[in-house]
């Protein structure tokens, strides 16, 4: 299915969706993801069975402030299709759904988005940090953090960030 004709059938069912330099991107809301996701994986010529990369960004001077992209695959169509949910700045921190159920690979992907940007995945099965220790402070990846660098502890030494290093 070429990315004009996903776009026409996808917006028999979802008023908000884009079509871009042959890329395809439905928006739903938070509460909708779920139910969007399930109608897409099962129904019979969409079959978008794979979630193949889940990935935030951060907007801090918009709002919606965060918006969560899922990119799914159909093995057996050939097309691919982003879906999209904007989270607002409040609350702090973001809650959209887990898709842990109908698509495994989201758990690591939503463990990795909430390590770097602090977003909660509600009903996730082991929602903790993957890539940064457990005690890190904040969310590495969101635009509030600093940019020339933040202090390291190595082994038990405090290694300060590379603009605050004496020459």
């Amino acid at each position: 299915m070429q990315a004009a004709d996903l776009a026409a059938r996808l917006r028999e069912r979802f008023p908000d969706v884009l079509e871009a330099r042959g890329e395809v991107t439905l928006v739903v809301e938070a509460a909708a993801l779920r139910e969007a996701l399930e109608h897409l994986r099962t129904e019979p010529d969409l079959a978008c069975e794979a979630l193949s990369d889940l990935t935030v960004t951060d907007w801090p001077d918009r709002d919606p402030r965060f918006w969560v992209a899922y990119h799914l695959r159909s093995r057996e169509h050939g097309h691919r299709l982003r879906v999209k949910v904007g989270l607002p700045p409040e609350p702090d921190p973001p809650h959209v759904p887990s898709v842990t159920d109908p698509f495994p690979t989201a758990n690591w992907l939503e463990r990795e988005a909430f390590d770097f940007f602090g977003v909660v995945f509600d009903g996730h099965p082991d929602l903790r940090r993957i890539e940064m220790p457990e005690d890190w402070d904040g969310h590495p990846l969101r635009k509030s953090e600093p940019l020339a660098g933040v202090a390291t502890r190595y082994k038990g030494a405090f290694i300060p960030p590379p603009d605050q290093r004496g020459t």
